[in-house]
């Protein structure tokens, strides 16, 4: 157990006896728990607080974006849902590169808008599981838009930076946390959605306003094209246990690439400096070719086998810093967690990708667009080049861990970014390796591999990456890392909001990050 260890002062676990549910916000958490309380499920009430967190939480995720989700119903492998949302019809690589770009532009341009997936996310989980109907899920959302939310210290400066673009009305004059905010645009899309299903909403209004904010992107057929898919969840054992993820084009199999490399490491205790060099060695050999390899046909599978990765492992020297290049031949996000007193649990990622996204809306709606577009490369021939009906390689990558058995262990997962395995990673090492209850699973200090720019960059190059160290992790880490080699810095950074709910006999015991301030874990 990490007894030692350093926690956040606000770490709080959570102990229940049946139910639980543990997200990014107190609202979204309390919509989830009163849809329990009332006789829905867990994927109802993931579904609830989803929506919840579209109103409140813009700034992390909103029905302009995508969503991954793991569903586990007692036994087997959990059944993976892949709701990101394809490039439109207008997709055009060759005007693209006329026009003299290396990269798809970051925001203010359509082209790294694809189609959001969220509303056709929520309506297969609903057809597969849902207990309740649509529109009793979605009145908690729709009263706290309708009536007023208090903006939350996240979203009250997240805010300023788009104060003044065509579709911020909602936030015109949100300049401290606690003000009131009501968002009557995103309203009347939920409204749609429990009156008319997913063609009121993409075939509405909020398609109307996609065509037009798209700019050519988007025809009247990909909007009728459902952007959700069921899909095999990608899984392996480590540790004596099944970790799952979301297949590609999900870079969630970096989590489970990693977790295989440091299985077959001599694994020192949390306090050793050598810990987090092997880790990070790990996560550097596992990921240092995904602008290669990851795109929406690849081979999971494959990516995970022990037979690519076992020369990897080889190469980690525990002295030193070994420099991966992608050599091998081979933001803002919100994540929440929901476990059931029947045993379903859900595994729910949601995101615009980075913050407010691509800083285009749906004016009228107030809704901010992702900007997931911006993971295609601009390679013409590359796999996960940018084009018509093509899915973007997606940082979202949500986990679940069962027990050899088929039991379930827990779920949990983070946003970040590039990062989001890297976070995975740390807390699967936490669970399976040290014991730790999830207070410590998700307090302890993390690292985090940066780039050079924007938390989408980390694999440009590699070689040049920097390892963030959090100011409460051991003080050993940093020197340690330093002293191997690594470019070391402990600072300010974004370390993931994560969540984890464990089973334990006698119940379940889950916690919230204290990172994401308003974050809670409740159940009965």
């Amino acid at each position: 157990m990490l007894a030692s260890m350093p926690l956040p002062v606000s770490t709080i676990e959570v102990c229940t006896q049946s139910t639980m549910a543990s997200t990014v916000d107190g609202l979204a958490t309390e919509a989830a728990l009163q849809i329990l309380r009332d006789g829905g499920n867990a994927v109802d009430a993931a579904i609830a607080a989803n929506a919840v967190l579209a109103v409140t939480g813009q700034h992390f995720c909103g029905l302009g974006g995508d969503l991954f989700a793991l569903v586990y119903n007692r036994g087997g492998p959990p059944d993976c849902l892949n709701a990101s949302g394809r490039a439109g019809s207008g997709a055009d690589l060759s005007r693209l590169l006329a026009e003299g770009h290396t990269a798809l532009p970051h925001r203010g341009d359509p082209r790294s808008v694809t189609l959001p997936g969220v509303v056709d996310g929520w309506v297969l989980l609903q057809r597969r599981y849902g207990s309740m109907p649509m529109a009793d899920v979605l009145a908690p959302a729709i009263r706290h838009a309708v009536d007023g939310f208090d903006a939350s210290p996240l979203l009250a400066p997240s805010a300023q930076a788009v104060r003044g673009l065509p579709g911020a009305q909602d936030y015109d004059t949100l300049v401290e946390a606690g003000q009131l905010v009501r968002r009557p645009g995103v309203a009347s899309v939920l409204r749609d959605l429990a009156d008319g299903g997913r063609d009121a909403v993409y075939l509405g209004r909020y398609g109307e306003e996609l065509l037009a904010s798209g700019a050519g992107e988007f025809q009247w057929a990909d909007l009728k094209r459902v952007q959700a898919d069921w899909v095999d969840a990608l899984g392996i054992r480590v540790w004596g246990h099944d970790v799952w993820t979301v297949p590609p084009n999900s870079q969630g199999y970096l989590s489970l690439a990693a977790a295989r490399i440091v299985e077959g490491l001599d694994l020192p205790p949390e306090e050793d400096p050598l810990r987090p060099h092997l880790l990070v060695e790990a996560t550097v050999q596992a990921g240092c070719d995904r602008r290669a390899v990851l795109h929406e046909r690849a081979d999971g599978l494959a990516l995970v086998s022990e037979e690519r990765l076992a020369p990897r492992r080889a190469a980690i020297d525990p002295d030193r810093r070994t420099v991966a290049s992608g050599h091998w031949s081979d933001g803002d996000t919100m994540y929440l967690c929901v476990v059931d007193s029947n045993g379903l649990a859900i595994s729910l990622i949601q995101s615009n990708a980075d913050g407010f996204g691509s800083h285009i809306t749906l004016p009228g709606l107030g809704i901010f667009l992702h900007n997931r577009g911006i993971g295609f490369s601009v390679v013409e021939g590359h796999p996960a080049s940018y084009g018509p009906g093509r899915r973007p390689p997606h940082t979202l990558s949500p986990a679940m861990v069962t027990s050899p058995d088929g039991g379930l262990r827990a779920v949990l997962g983070s946003m970040g970014g590039d990062a989001q395995p890297q976070i995975v990673l740390q807390m699967l090492v936490r669970l399976l390796v040290d014991s730790a209850s999830p207070g410590q699973v998700v307090g302890g200090g993390r690292w985090i591999l940066q780039g050079p720019a924007t938390g989408f960059d980390t694999w440009d190059d590699p070689s040049a990456v920097e390892v963030l160290v959090e100011d409460h992790a051991p003080a050993s880490w940093a020197e340690g890392l330093a002293a191997r080699g690594h470019r070391t810095r402990v600072a300010a950074a974004n370390y993931g909001h994560a969540h984890c709910i464990e089973v334990v006999d006698g119940g379940l015991v889950g916690t919230a990050d204290p990172r994401s301030v308003v974050g809670t874990a409740a159940g009965d």
